[in-house]
């Protein structure tokens, strides 16, 4: 049985963390969907929209070796990307463990037979420690 990944981000000024994830992910299942996070759905979940425009976004992470192939991801509920998608794995930083949405998520697809599994967190680098360092307003 062939796994299928799937790991969803805004990957704004694609940095380490988001390679790491990517390559983390790829070694947990046998072929990797990455989600690029539209505009829209960004501006809902943090309040501020990315700085790399989403075609780019899109290009760049279609563009990483360990991708199998990047779609983009219209969906603030990530459930309804495992509809689109039909995900075994859905990977993401450990920062969103424990919150009540990734409690949520994980109820529903473990409802389905898909899970969540969590890899650290890059503090020192992220798209928001960079947004501050560069002074770019949110």
């Amino acid at each position: 049985m062939t796994v299928v990944g799937y790991a969803p981000g805004a990957y704004d000024m694609f940095h380490i963390g988001h390679l790491n994830i990517l390559r983390r992910a790829s070694q947990e299942c046998d072929r990797l969907v990455a989600g690029v996070v539209s505009d829209e759905v960004v501006l809902k979940a943090k309040g501020k929209l990315p700085i790399i425009p989403f075609d780019e976004r899109l290009e760049i992470v279609r563009s990483v070796r360990f991708v199998h192939e990047a779609v983009p991801d219209l969906h603030l509920d990530k459930f309804d990307s495992w509809l689109h998608i039909g995900f075994d794995v859905l990977f993401k930083g450990d920062d969103w463990r424990g919150t009540e949405r990734a409690e949520r998520l994980e109820a529903a697809l473990g409802e389905v037979g898909a899970r969540v599994v969590y890899f650290p967190y890059t503090m020192h680098t992220s798209s928001t420690a960079l947004r501050k360092l560069i002074s770019v307003p949110s």
